[in-house]
């Protein structure tokens, strides 16, 4: 529930921060514009995404007969989160990840690597597809578009109000009682932008942990999904990922390396403290031990790879 009020007040943050930046930069028209704008682009990418990323990493839907036991972890995960069957999906990828994509619960799909399926043994692909089946119970696509929205429309002011500087703008702030300069106008261009972007990558990490949480209750436990997170997160610095800056928020752990200044910019939370939350550890309690991988695939992993085959 934390998670949620979170997201929702995120939400109504950036609401406020759109239409307080829309009344200073373009005035109301220009608000209305560039959110008309924002949204008509976001509601293409709401409906067809999901076919683009696919076709994109050159994932094939796989059936019931060449993996009946994925499929029967799938199932077991969608009857427990009350969601319709999702279509299951293989992206051709030795990197160990995974994600969830569709527009609702009834056009859901959930696709993983043929690397996560070698080296997972049941108990972690079932706590991954557990936390992929909760961003499609908590309709956490749709949420991402809402936030994308409203930052692709702040992005637009920004642009706008370079523009109005330019030109020596500034009379939609002067209608509106603002009176921004145009100096003020470019620090606004730049600011306004840095600032959508945090509050969407605070949104999707705020999603990330909510579907943690959810995942290992639909699992029933939370050690497989925290035992998995070790290894994709080990393992992602050893086989990397090719893999695209615009779709790295959809997988379970981004599949781009990067430290420092990238980790702030991140849509996805630290896997330290996602695995310490799932363990139930709290701050100043035991370390957590430091994630090995290990090149033998366990007999579980082995047995459900195999069955692809």
């Amino acid at each position: 529930m934390g998670n949620q009020i979170r997201t929702a007040v995120l939400l109504a943050g950036m609401t406020v921060f759109l239409v307080f930046i829309g009344g200073l930069i373009g005035g109301r028209q220009g608000m209305i514009f560039a959110l008309v704008i924002a949204a008509g682009m976001n509601f293409f990418s709401y409906w067809y995404s999901d076919k683009m990323v696919l076709r994109m990493y050159r994932a094939r839907e796989i059936t019931p007969q060449e993996a009946p036991e994925l499929y029967n972890i799938v199932s077991g995960l969608a009857r427990r989160a009350g969601v319709p069957m999702p279509k299951v999906y293989l992206i051709p990828q030795q990197s160990p990840n995974a994600f969830a994509t569709g527009r609702n619960p009834e056009h859901a799909v959930v696709a993983v690597t043929e690397g996560l399926l070698r080296i997972m043994s049941r108990d972690e692909i079932e706590g991954v597809l557990a936390h992929e089946m909760a961003h499609v119970k908590n309709r956490d696509i749709l949420i991402g578009t809402v936030a994308a929205t409203m930052a692709g429309a702040i992005m637009m002011l920004a642009t706008m109000a370079r523009w109005s500087a330019i030109f020596g703008g500034g009379r939609g702030g002067d209608e509106e009682g603002g009176g921004l300069g145009a100096i003020g106008l470019i620090v606004m261009s730049i600011l306004a932008p840095l600032g959508a972007m945090l509050i969407q990558m605070a949104i999707s990490r705020s999603r990330e942990y909510l579907a943690d949480s959810t995942g290992a209750a639909f699992a029933g436990n939370a050690e497989g999904l925290a035992s998995a997170l070790e290894k994709l997160g080990a393992y992602a610095k050893q086989v990397p990922m090719q893999a695209s800056p615009q779709t790295a928020h959809m997988f379970i752990v981004n599949p781009l390396s990067g430290g420092g200044l990238a980790t702030l910019f991140s849509t996805h939370p630290p896997l330290e403290e996602r695995i310490a939350r799932l363990r139930g550890y709290r701050d100043g309690g035991k370390p957590m031990p430091a994630p090995e991988a290990k090149a033998d695939i366990s007999q579980q992993g082995r047995s459900i790879w195999d069955s692809l085959k």
